[in-house]
């Protein structure tokens, strides 16, 4: 809850958006997080609309506390977490929440296995994350219809409550795949009716993949040959099409085996003498041992 004690007449909207840490925080957004445009630009919306209404309370004008809580669509690796991170650095910087935390948990963190467990626990977490931002992700498996003996709607109910009663304590962020996030909304109005922004997080380019991957090789002193390259592009066009790609996190996946591959590779050989050269660069053979590659000398390898 804001606290305007005095009424203002002027604003200084680039002075106002630095000091409540708007400025760096969206700078911040755009360096993690490659692509996802529309995710980007919503935040940025968000965090004009909030702005907007921290100078109106300030000015005396009429204002009502906007609806906080956030529904983020989307497959797996597409930077939901990351979202949910700055968007609490976002409200807590213009004082639309206490502290700027952002407590992350499961179906298993909040539902009991036998009566009288889940409330207790789905209050616990609720009281550790007041204040701040709770982020449930894959909030589909709160809901199970086909289980009568479920204890989830036992934990809906209670969230629902506090959505509703402490709003202006505490952000809720559900998270989850498109579609079972559609089904469960469905099935569960009142969460819909609660949430005032539902942002989509699109798939990455193939493209945008590659970038991902240079980038998280150089924040750890490695590069692609020209060649290697060529070969990490081949990867991600395959990698792709096969299951449970999960799109940035995949690619930190494989980032990883290239470096054990291209470390293996060079310990091979104890006789050889190593420059730095070497030990920064990815060679074709680091990448294309995957099992992606139909035959390749590392396809006994289990590959996520």
């Amino acid at each position: 809850m804001l606290d305007v004690s005095t009424t203002e007449t002027a604003f200084d909207l680039r002075k106002e958006a630095e000091a409540a840490g708007i400025t760096d925080t969206l700078q911040q957004l755009d360096q993690e997080l490659i692509g996802l445009r529309p995710v980007k630009d919503r935040v940025r919306q968000i965090a004009s609309l909030l702005l907007i209404e921290r100078i109106r309370q300030r000015a005396g004008l009429a204002s009502s506390p906007p609806t906080l809580h956030m529904s983020f669509t989307g497959n797996p690796g597409t930077g939901k977490t990351t979202v949910a991170l700055r968007m609490a650095k976002i409200l807590h910087g213009l004082g639309f929440v206490r502290r700027g935390q952002v407590i992350s948990v499961t179906r298993d963190d909040l539902v009991g296995q036998y009566i009288g467990h889940t409330a207790p626990k789905t209050k616990e977490i609720l009281k550790k994350a007041m204040g701040g931002v709770l982020f449930i992700d894959e909030a589909y498996y709160l809901h199970r219809p086909d289980n009568e003996r479920d204890y989830g709607q036992e934990a809906i109910e209670i969230l629902l409550q506090v959505m509703e009663n402490q709003r202006e304590d505490l952000v809720v962020i559900l998270a989850g795949y498109r579609e079972r996030m559609t089904t469960f909304f469905g099935s569960n109005p009142g969460f819909r009716s609660r949430i005032a922004h539902h942002i989509e997080f699109p798939d990455y380019s193939q493209a945008e993949l590659l970038v991902i991957a240079e980038l998280m090789l150089k924040e750890r002193g490695y590069r692609f040959s020209a060649a290697a390259r060529e070969a990490f592009e081949k990867y991600i066009d395959l990698r792709r099409t096969q299951p449970f790609f999960s799109n940035a996190r995949s690619i930190r996946n494989a980032v990883d085996r290239i470096r054990l591959r291209q470390a293996d590779r060079l310990v091979s050989d104890l006789d050889r003498m190593l420059n730095t050269v070497d030990l920064e660069t990815i060679d074709p053979a680091d990448v294309l041992a995957s099992r992606v590659f139909s035959g390749g000398a590392d396809a006994r390898r289990a590959e996520p």
